[in-house]
């Protein structure tokens, strides 16, 4: 008998959408979205999830989503609004996403229904994750609250929790139905949380656009001073950099590569490493920095191009090194990198700099050049 054979594509779409006091009841671009969502036939409902730090920063946002919905045209707003911990603790606790699950399914949130999460990367990591195990996946919508959630990992495809040890380890690719960026949100941002999503734009200017890289480097000191018509410039062009890569490459990763994790194998290590002392955003900078030294090193790009690197990195206000970085003879550092190495299903594949707005795929690492790139940033201390 011949084996049947089966072939089919499944179309994904969803939009970005960029607006201010997204839950002020004069803006219809969220009820306008899940009206038009759809089988106008089935009974939407919606239910919310706010991560912790923005619901103590904006004390009156439960109340402004209860009234948002309070008409009962949108949909049927569950009478539950889950308010849980953000930042990495939410993914490393299976409690939360567990949390999640519960009120999906006692709120009778379906397949056609919605769970909408407020929070940064993190916690919608963790609310994406449990949206998509849910009935197999119930529709979910992002809204974003921090700089690198809104220009990066909010406008991804992929969720995932913490387990084992290991970043990510449990996970799917599931992209949201639609992204809601809104910069009223970036207003309580702490200067370390505004500034640490810039580093996803340094690194997508880096591999994928010269004149990206040119603009970070010419507006650094207004992004430092909180110059929102420059900070929205910068987070839309990264967004748009990232959906691109997305939508042009391999989005679920069947493949190895991972060109937008440029940086990013150092820094995985480098939170576990400080035990989450640092930021994603600045072990990312870091991780940058170190990936940099090491393209320098190897001579793929002029000791003119690093200085440039480490000086846009210095003056957005990131540090250049961790002493963790160093800890065990770097032999920790090398657990990162084998843990990377796996993650990617067994075959190594980094992206490193062959010029300013450039990136090229390698398939190994040189370990005592990683120890000298080392080094060299722990000299610029």
């Amino acid at each position: 008998m011949q084996p049947l054979q089966q072939y089919f594509q499944v179309p994904f779409r969803y939009e970005v959408f960029f607006t201010q006091n997204l839950f002020d009841p004069s803006n219809a671009m969220l009820g306008d979205f899940i009206r038009q969502f759809g089988n106008p036939a089935f009974k939407k409902r919606i239910l919310f999830v706010i991560d912790k730090g923005v619901a103590d920063a904006h004390p009156s946002l439960t109340t402004q989503i209860i009234q948002y919905f309070s008409d009962g045209t949108i949909a049927d707003l569950s009478p539950e609004i889950l308010v849980l911990p953000g930042g990495e603790i939410c993914k490393n606790d299976p409690r939360f996403y567990e949390e999640v699950v519960r009120a999906i399914d006692e709120h009778r949130i379906d397949r056609h229904s919605f769970v909408a999460a407020i929070g940064g990367g993190a916690f919608l990591d963790m609310s994406g994750y449990a949206a998509a195990i849910s009935h197999r996946g119930v529709k979910f919508i992002r809204i974003p609250t921090t700089v690198l959630s809104q220009n990066d990992s909010g406008v991804g495809v992929k969720n995932g929790v913490n387990y084992l040890g290991k970043k990510n380890f449990l996970g799917t690719f599931a992209p949201a139905v639609a992204v809601f960026n809104d910069m009223h949100f970036l207003r309580t941002l702490g200067d370390r949380d505004w500034r640490s999503g810039i580093a996803e734009a340094i690194k997508v200017a880096l591999i994928k656009d010269l004149a990206f890289f040119e603009w970070l480097e010419q507006h650094a000191d207004e992004m430092n001073a909180r110059h929102e018509p420059v900070m929205m410039e910068q987070i839309y062009r990264c967004a748009e950099l990232h959906m691109q890569h997305i939508s042009s490459g391999d989005p679920f990763e069947l493949g190895s590569a991972r060109p937008l994790d440029f940086g990013h194998w150092a820094a995985h290590k480098l939170e576990y490493l400080s035990n989450f002392e640092i930021r994603h955003g600045e072990a990312v900078a870091i991780g940058i920095a170190l990936d940099s030294v090491y393209s320098h090193l190897k001579g793929q790009i002029s000791k003119e191009d690093l200085d440039r690197i480490l000086q846009v990195i210095r003056q957005l206000g990131f540090d250049l090194f961790h002493p963790a970085l160093a800890e065990n003879d770097k032999i920790n550092l090398h657990k990162g990198l084998q843990e990377f190495q796996e993650h990617l299903g067994g075959h190594l594949t980094i992206t490193l700099l062959v010029a300013l707005g450039k990136g090229q795929e390698v398939h190994e690492m040189d370990f005592d050049l990683i120890k000298k790139s080392v080094d060299y940033l722990a000299e610029l201390t």
